[in-house]
């Protein structure tokens, strides 16, 4: 039996074919730690994290039951995403448990993918396909007559994050204006960036393309309603790929329906995956995808291993290098610890 036991329900993971978890025990080489997949239920799981060191946290809501149960070893819960919503991040807090996700790990195809759905629904590449195919060659052109140009258009940009910023340095060499609504950050950072500082409203009722970026936190949920909708251009093409349960789908499908904007780029839904009922999957004016913004063939082992990396870290005693609840770590027996430089000095 190894010393450390790292819980994670059994069956409830978003990894491609193969499976185990091999990549996450890399960084975990040299501790005597293993990870084990208990029952995918409350109950049950509680059950069986009662000796253990660490948790994975997976597949599973981590609801404020499951939470109180872990027991006091438990040193830290390790998400293998960027978001964190799965995770009663509040009740962890309370109990002085780290909790920690994977920032960085997808950025540049997150936003890669908000760059296609805003190219291809400005210029309409699903009904322009369709067309072809229907052997209606010469239809499209006129439909392309009415669009403008794309230089000198205004992207805007709710949450100005890490990927929105990728977005943003994206946007600029097709020579759109960049202006974005952050309470959060400050105007300077933004300025940094080449963007333009503005309030929401700005954002909304400026821009020719609104692209979603707020995470999904108890907050932000529902940001987006029919009021602000309303305060688009009815050119307007919104798009998304942060989090479905930051914007009123019922808002955003009726913007769609009256016209209040034009279009809209979807990666991410309020129900995932929709029901067959869901309006927006027979609209002609939506491009939707399943939540598959982050994917490529660099995604799964760089956060299976980032996963590894955090757990081995609680293992051996230190703070995490993610922690969304760092005021925590104060209060751990966790101690600090200095990164050591990959950097080669001169004598090196």
């Amino acid at each position: 039996m190894a010393k450390y036991k790292i819980a994670t329900p059994a069956g409830a993971s978003f990894t491609v074919a193969g499976g185990g978890y091999d990549l996450e025990m890399e960084p975990l080489e040299g501790i005597d730690a293993e990870i084990v997949e208990g029952p995918a239920d409350e109950d049950g799981f509680i059950r069986f994290a009662q000796d253990a060191d660490a948790v994975y946290a997976k597949g599973i809501r981590f609801t404020k039951k499951i939470i109180d149960g872990l027991p006091e070893r438990c040193r830290g819960i390790i998400l293998g995403s960027v978001g964190v919503d799965s995770v009663d991040v509040k009740a962890a807090t309370e109990r002085g448990i780290p909790v920690t996700n994977c920032p960085d790990t997808f950025i540049e195809e997150v936003a890669d993918h908000a760059m296609m759905l805003l190219l291809s629904a400005f210029r309409r590449t699903i009904e322009q396909d369709r067309m072809v195919r229907e052997g209606k060659w010469r239809e499209g052109r006129p439909a392309l007559l009415q669009i403008p140009r794309l230089m000198g258009q205004t992207l805007g940009l709710v949450a100005f994050g890490h990927v929105a910023r990728a977005v943003a340095k994206r946007a600029k060499p097709f020579g759109l204006r960049v202006i974005a609504y952050d309470p959060f950050i400050e105007e300077l950072v933004m300025v940094e960036h080449g963007v333009v500082p503005c309030t929401l409203e700005e954002v909304l009722s400026q821009s020719d393309f609104v692209s979603m970026h707020a995470p999904a936190r108890p907050e932000v949920e529902g940001m987006l309603g029919e009021k602000h909708f309303r305060l688009m251009k009815k050119t307007a093409i919104f798009i998304n790929t942060g989090r479905g349960p930051t914007v009123q789908e019922a808002a955003l499908i009726k913007a769609l329906e009256e016209k209040w904007i034009a279009y809209a780029g979807l990666d991410v839904l309020e129900m995932e995956p929709p029901g067959d009922n869901n309006p927006l999957l027979k609209m002609d004016n939506v491009i939707l995808s399943a939540h598959t913004a982050s994917a490529s063939a660099r995604f799964d082992p760089a956060r299976k291993r980032h996963v590894g990396r955090e757990l081995a870290l609680v293992l051996e005693g230190k703070w995490p290098m993610s922690c969304v609840n760092p005021a925590v770590l104060q209060n751990t027996k966790l101690r600090r610890w200095q990164p050591v430089s990959m950097e080669r000095g001169p004598n090196s």
